[in-house]
């Protein structure tokens, strides 16, 4: 039995967080590593021992073998686990862990490979009889060769990077015009997340479900499914919400399923925790994608539904100890259902979002288990994944489950970054997806509507009335003279105070008299009322109307940025400067970077004429590469950035004329 007293986690945010827990729980030490970017981060100081491992870029830290191999030994770590991502999935890292003399909590090295690269991983699984979608395996890479055969497969086909998922180089392609751009941007995707950009060919399902299912197999030959995960709710092909059990099975197609993806795992001798993912088609019908050898982000609700510590079981296998889950003791108990919370907007196709969260607030709930990478303070970085946390939830039904979710995400104030808070209740409450009609295009069938959707009328003034409130409440007690002295006090009062804010294209203004400390006239935008103060306990105000309603809210204030979390949702307020400023005019034509970033193509050149929505360069942010297209027909004027180079948010790329 080989011992294991201290796990070094090589992972990051909620990922070591999650870990971290499960060692606790079983007496194990705990050692976190982190980039200089990770420096404050709570993963840090939640563990025993921390050590740094390098600057911020991943490549040379979380990625960095030699780098995580060192502070285990440094740390006189037994064990190393790889959390779900960076290296999890890296033959080489499990290798040199062995070769250290320490555990790789993880399968073993050749399961790795065999299931590392999707082409050779179809041909392993075929060959045990388990079904696969039409497609190319990836042998020949030239691009006349990628398009002959996707037009031969039929189109719409989907691009995959034979070395890797979680949605990157992915490319839907279903007109033959799209391909040459599919093949070149996939690819370079593909070479920039795993270090080889092949490329397989997939026909693409329309309205497909993803499914997926969890394995576990010990080193003694023993080898159970804890059954299937819904993950068909997804945007750029990443997931955002997974849910067990399926809607869409019966317990026949349950049972085929399951088999299927032992049969998978049984055809590399697989052993610890793995994820066998299938398609689905709508007439039931599924077939092998791939499989991730390594937990997943959505394990929890597997956990929920069976109560098995997955993570346990990881620690306990790689300690060599036999499995004690026979097949017949795992079951399915209530629903469960998972939200990912990232700091991205979805009215810019979700596009990430970096910053500081000046307010975290999670909720505590009954049934509802939240893991979260951050804190009030923390920054979000361009250099990692923007998730900053997940919300998982059960219930006895489905329906409890979703509606104890919507409700923490209602409660949960995540303030200070664009986060897709908004947009998950609203896809939550649809009806279809309440119904359990889901399929990997739901968003973009359903949630249109949603995805530039801003704050109803009602959230923006009491929102810029509780902003209104609290600034008043800052003002008078950082008053050195006078401090006893309402606000707005005038010997001659001609006209109320007031502050104005704006939110996206809606403007409010809020005038106000104070009576005494807490007791105010308010007028918003000429409708009055009256409201008292009945607690300023920064951030949380808590207001009485004179109907005698009382409401509370967040309230984050920094300089003309404020951000108020309340029943009525989050909203983000810019509060207009009570003077003129002399402000900077923008570079006329300028096309500036919506984001920090790094420039991976400058597609045109100084003096070329396009046409407005052309494609002018290609910025690389948090794994994902976003185009920046012309707003107009014109003249490329000057190109102010370099291939290579990094950019920050607002700066001049471009100039058209």
């Amino acid at each position: 039995m080989t011992v294991i007293n201290r796990i070094l986690v090589a992972n990051r945010g909620e990922i070591a967080r999650r870990i971290f827990a499960t060692c606790r729980k079983m007496g194990i030490a705990t050692v976190a590593v982190f980039s200089d970017a990770d420096a404050d981060s709570p993963h840090v100081t939640e563990a025993d021992e921390a050590v740094r491992i390098g600057p911020a870029e991943s490549a040379k830290s979380y990625l960095d073998i030699s780098s995580i191999i060192r502070a285990a030994t440094l740390t006189k770590s037994d064990a190393i686990h790889p959390g779900y991502g960076f290296l999890s999935e890296n033959a080489a890292f499990a290798e040199a862990c062995t070769a250290a003399g320490i555990t790789f909590i993880g399968p073993r090295a050749d399961s790795i490979r065999a299931m590392g690269l999707k082409r050779e991983a179809k041909k392993t699984v075929a060959a045990r009889g388990v079904p696969l979608v039409p497609g190319f395996d990836g042998g020949d890479q030239s691009p006349a060769t990628l398009k002959a055969k996707a037009l031969e497969i039929g189109l719409p086909v989907i691009f995959k990077p034979s070395a890797g998922g979680g949605g990157k180089g992915m490319k839907i392609v279903r007109v033959a015009s799209e391909l040459d751009d599919a093949i070149s941007s996939g690819r370079g995707e593909a070479e920039r997340a795993f270090g080889d950009g092949t490329l397989i060919i997939e026909k693409y399902l329309e309205r497909s479900r993803h499914l997926e299912v969890q394995v576990l197999g010990d080193h003694h030959g023993h080898l159970v499914h804890l059954f299937e995960r819904e993950c068909s709710i997804q945007r750029r092909h990443q997931k955002i919400i997974e849910e067990t059990p399926s809607m869409a099975l019966t317990p026949e197609t349950r049972e085929k399923l399951c088999q299927a993806a032992l049969e998978a795992a049984r055809a590399v001798n697989y052993t610890n925790a793995g994820t066998v993912e299938f398609i689905m088609d709508q007439s039931g019908a599924f077939y092998f994608s791939e499989m991730n050898t390594r937990l997943q982000v959505e394990h929890r609700v597997t956990e929920m539904v069976t109560g098995v510590d997955l993570v346990e079981q990881q620690i306990r296998i790689a300690r060599g100890e036999t499995l004690q889950l026979t097949q017949a003791q795992i079951s399915q108990r209530g629903h469960s259902i998972q939200c990912r919370l990232y700091a991205e907007d979805p009215a810019n196709q979700f596009f990430p979002s970096v910053g500081s969260l000046v307010d975290w607030q999670a909720p505590v709930t009954v049934g509802v288990l939240i893991d979260s990478a951050v804190e009030s303070g923390s920054a979000v970085s361009v250099h990692y994944d923007p998730m900053i946390a997940k919300v998982i939830s059960h219930g006895e039904t489905r329906s409890e489950a979703v509606q104890k979710l919507t409700r923490a995400l209602q409660r949960l104030s995540a303030q200070g970054v664009t986060t897709n808070r908004e947009f998950l209740i609203a896809l939550l409450q649809h009806e279809e997806f309440t119904k359990g009609n889901l399929h990997t295009q739901f968003i973009d069938q359903h949630m249109a509507s949603t995805l530039n959707a801003t704050a109803g009328v009602d959230a923006v003034w009491f929102s810029a009335l509780a902003a209104t409130l609290a600034g008043v409440r800052v003002r008078v007690s950082s008053r050195s003279e006078l401090p006893g002295m309402i606000s707005g006090f005038r010997n001659n009062r001609s006209a109320d105070q007031f502050a104005e804010f704006t939110h996206g294209a809606q403007s409010v203004r809020v005038e106000y008299r104070s009576h005494d400390d807490s007791r105010f006239s308010i007028n918003i935008n000429g409708a009055p009322s009256e409201v008292k103060i009945l607690e300023w306990n920064a951030p949380v105000l808590t207001v009485q109307t004179a109907d005698g309603l009382r409401s509370s809210a967040r309230v984050t204030l920094r300089e003309s940025d404020v951000w108020v979390h309340s029943r009525l949702g989050s909203v983000a307020l810019k509060e207009k400067a009570r003077f003129p400023e002399v402000t900077k005019s923008a570079v006329a034509g300028g096309l500036m970077s919506p984001m920090p970033g790094k420039v991976v193509k400058v597609l045109v050149v100084e003096g070329q004429k396009v046409t407005r929505g052309q494609a002018l360069l290609v910025l690389e942010a948090m794994k994902m590469e976003q185009k920046s297209v012309a707003p107009v027909d014109g003249i490329v004027k000057k190109i102010s950035v370099r291939e290579g180079d990094q950019v920050t948010a607002g700066q001049i790329m471009l100039v058209m004329e």
